[in-house]
């Protein structure tokens, strides 16, 4: 029988590299205001990743809660919510609406 252990902290650390060096390469450096307002808008691309996909799978007997979803997570989103809130006020319409169907 052979040990997982070295493959699971192998695979520990190459996920966790391209996280760490980019934070530790640019945490002292000023970044261009161009470059600083392209990262401002990743959370919102990657929550209209996460919506899209949802939408479209989503069957036909959730088309109310699907639509409340999108709403609920456009408004947080607008009003600067941030990616966890909205995702977390959109989960939290979502079971309600499916709660009192």
């Amino acid at each position: 029988m052979t040990s997982y252990l070295p493959l699971i902290i192998a695979m520990m650390i190459v996920t966790y590299l391209p996280r760490l060096l980019p934070w530790v390469v640019l945490s002292e450096r000023p970044l261009h205001p161009l470059l600083r307002r392209f990262l401002l808008y990743i959370p919102y691309t990657a929550l209209g990743a996460l919506i899209v996909r949802g939408v479209l799978e989503a069957p036909s007997e959730m088309t109310l809660a699907t639509l409340a979803g999108i709403a609920v997570s456009a408004a947080c989103s607008w009003y600067k919510g941030g990616m966890v809130s909205s995702v977390s006020a959109s989960i939290i319409a979502v079971f309600l609406i499916l709660s009192y169907q």
